[in-house]
Order: structure tokens, then sequence, then C-alpha cells
């Protein structure tokens, strides 16, 4: 049986949320309640692809040559209801 998350009053979150957002960076899931009743759940976001900024995809993707072509343009324009 998993252990229960760590809770907090609003108040106490608000005043806390740097070190709430750093616990759950380290796994914890955190409550937070109103008036002793829970009303929200703060989990870690477990990113799928961690891209450390521009370039991070160089050599992955392929471009076709006509990328940019008018034609490739305005089939996307009408795909948006552009043209």
């Amino acid at each position: 049986m998993p252990d229960a998350a760590t809770q907090f009053n609003i108040h106490d979150a608000k005043t806390n949320l740097s070190r709430i957002i750093d616990r759950v960076e380290h796994g914890e899931e955190i409550i937070i309640s109103r008036a002793g009743t829970p009303v929200a759940k703060v989990v870690p976001l477990n990113r799928r692809v961690d891209r450390v900024g521009r370039g991070s995809l160089a050599g992955q993707l392929v471009v076709a040559e006509d990328w940019d072509s008018p034609e490739v343009n305005e089939s996307i324009a009408r795909d948006f209801g552009l043209a």
C-alpha cells in the first residue's frame, strides 16, 4: 500500500509553494485541502522528451525539399480554412 500523500491547507500551500514544488520534483505527491477537504493533487510531471533548447532535434528530423513551396503553403492554408 503506497504512503499517504502529504497534505497542505491552501494558506500553507501558498506560503510554501517553492518547497512543495521541490518535493514534487523529487517524486512526492502533495494534496491541497480547503477546510480539511482535499481539492487538488500536485504530482510530478513525467516528461516524455527532455529537450535542452534550440537544436535539440538536430539530425532527427527529415524535411521534404518542397516544404515551403507555394503549393504546400496553400494546401496548409486550405486545411485551416484560410485559403
